[in-house]
């Protein structure tokens, strides 16, 4: 299963970006994007804007790791 806050926070140190950036881009706390990071699942709103602003397709990531659950359960 994708941890989808730990691929975010680690494409934001890729890049070189601060949370606080994030943070400012997204009009929210540092807190609570501390919150988003620690968990495995975000509303699909968020996860598009903040695919935007650092230029990545997570849904990629889950759309990938579903693909590999249904395989995993139906190629027995």
């Amino acid at each position: 299963m994708v941890d989808i806050g730990k691929e975010i926070r680690t494409e934001l140190r890729q890049q070189g970006r601060t949370v606080t950036w994030l943070a400012q881009q997204l009009d929210m706390r540092r807190a609570t994007l501390y919150d988003v990071f620690r968990k495995n699942s975000i509303d699909t709103y968020l996860l598009k804007r903040i695919g935007l602003l650092l230029g990545k397709d997570f849904f990629i990531l889950l759309s990938t790791d579903m693909q590999n659950d249904d395989c995993a359960s139906s190629c027995k």
